[in-house]
């Protein structure tokens, strides 16, 4: 999840830096996700949209608050300056696809797993040991038009019959991950869907 506030901390880094495994699946492309909505956790406004990224200064801010390990492993192990990813809104009304970021800063310690007043909190982990990681992110654009998930979804079922692009697509093999590995070929797909009408297809 995106932040809920710009915060400057100590930089505080891994004793010993990972690597991908050699037999994993490299990704460069990525799908996002982050909360429009407003919605307090422990008193704290999770709502963090493409619309308040543009607002940041110079449109860039860090993506704390990830806590599923394998999410975490890919902004560790994978995530490069320079790749693009898909902004996503999620928990709401009308989820999907808004926008285009741009990884900016490579993944280091996520200040908030420290902090006793953020949501993110986690006990279990010191500044000798920490645990979570993040990236920067930069807004790019907004896609010429919203893609939501309910087209991804009926895409995604007609790939599955006949072998197209998004037969594999993550948001629905591992709907749980706030952060999702793409393709070149979905990611590609995805994109040029902002310029077909989606009764059309």
């Amino acid at each position: 999840m995106a932040p809920k506030r710009k915060v400057k901390t100590k930089e505080v880094s891994p004793k010993k830096k990972r690597t991908a495994p050699a037999a994993s699946q490299v990704f460069t492309r990525w799908l996002m996700k982050s909360e429009p909505e407003s919605r307090l956790q422990n008193g704290v406004e999770m709502k963090f949209s493409f619309d308040d990224l543009k607002k940041e200064p110079d449109q860039t801010t860090c993506w704390d608050g990830v806590r599923n390990y394998q999410a975490r492993n890919f902004m560790r192990d994978q995530m490069k300056v320079g790749q693009s990813a898909f902004f996503y809104h999620s928990n709401c009304k009308d989820p999907g696809i808004v926008g285009l970021i741009e990884i900016m800063r490579e993944g280091y310690v996520d200040h908030t797993q420290f902090d006793k007043k953020d949501p993110h909190f986690d006990p279990s982990c010191t500044k000798d040991n920490p645990k979570w990681m993040m990236v920067d992110v930069k807004y790019v654009r907004k896609l010429k038009r919203f893609i939501s998930l309910k087209e991804l979804k009926t895409l995604h079922l007609e790939h599955k019959e006949s072998g197209g692009p998004l037969r594999s697509l993550a948001l629905f093999t591992r709907a749980r991950l706030s952060v999702q590995p793409l393709t070149t070929e979905e990611f590609d797909f995805i994109l040029s869907l902002e310029d077909k009408d989606p009764e059309e297809q």
